[in-house]
């Protein structure tokens, strides 16, 4: 019952902010002024993950100590779509964003036809609204409500395509130098993933996206979310109860906007009929084409 009452309260602090803005308007604290309108195209991130692990004449070396010479060769690729219109005004903020990335990886034993999995899988469609309520050592703070549509380029072995509509409600921390967003929200998820088993989801989230600048052409930045379900409509045995997903990048510039660098990228959840939690890391290296454009 706590957790419900808390998911309400979060959804109810947006209106609780901003009707209260009008009598806060003389609070030391409050120093947002009212800017120009801008609109910003932000490519976040065009890029390519790529590894691959080549051996040859491996079935001469199968009894070798040197794995090196005996392992499976295998391709990993994946391509990143990540880009954000912002437009702002006043104390207003509102992002429209759309992130799209498809990875597989290939092995090819020596004795074996070759196989592929699906490393990554997303299209995922966000709108975002913000207003500034207060604003402090040039971070600001307010109310925020976001809705979302989640799904994927191709079903799986097992199941369907995810299809998924995300509405949410709560406060955050936005626009300062490194911190871009941080927030706590009440979700509602309506997943209708699988025809006929509708299910809608209540629970919590936590997000962020921070940016470091190092040094002139060199960032660290890291963005993710943290889920946790408190009732649900149905019962569908893969939904998850918690989710965690975390990337952490370090670009470096090499000529114009193209960077390169070292990225880790975490997926950890536990659905509802599983023991276990299910875990996925990927370490590599990835290429990336990153830029701004006002409109």
């Amino acid at each position: 019952m706590f957790k419900k009452l808390s998911v309400v309260l979060l959804c109810m602090m947006p209106l609780v902010a901003m009707a209260d803005d009008s009598a806060t308007t003389n609070l030391s604290l409050l120093g947002v002024s009212d800017d120009a309108q801008t609109l910003k195209l932000s490519v976040r991130r065009i890029g390519l993950d790529w590894s691959k692990t080549q051996v040859r004449n491996a079935a001469e070396y199968q009894d070798s100590p040197v794995s090196a010479l005996n392992a499976t060769s295998q391709d990993y690729i994946k391509g990143v779509f990540d880009t954000i219109l912002e437009f702002t005004k006043n104390k207003f903020k509102w992002d429209n964003s759309l992130v799209m990335e498809y990875g597989k990886t290939t092995l090819k034993p020596y004795n074996a036809p070759a196989t592929t999995d699906e490393n990554a899988d997303k299209i995922l469609y966000s709108s975002d609204l913000s207003y500034s309520c207060w604003e402090f050592a040039g971070l600001k703070f307010g109310p925020t409500v976001r809705a979302a549509y989640e799904t994927q380029f191709a079903d799986s072995d097992d199941s369907p395509r995810q299809n998924i509509i995300r509405s949410s409600a709560g406060i955050s921390l936005f626009d300062h130098d490194i911190i871009k967003s941080l927030y706590l929200t009440g979700i509602h998820e309506y997943d209708f993933t699988f025809a006929g088993n509708q299910n809608n989801k209540i629970g919590a989230e936590f997000g962020w996206r921070l940016e470091y600048l190092i040094r002139e052409g060199v960032k660290l930045s890291s963005d993710g979310y943290y889920r946790e379900y408190f009732s649900y409509s149905g019962y569908v045995p893969t939904d998850l109860e918690r989710d965690l997903s975390a990337v952490m990048r370090l670009d470096t510039n090499l000529w114009g906007h193209f960077t390169m660098g070292p990225y880790v990228q975490y997926r950890l959840a536990k659905a509802r009929e599983a023991e276990h939690y299910g875990s996925n890391l990927i370490v590599g290296i990835s290429f990336n084409y990153i830029t701004d454009f006002l409109l």
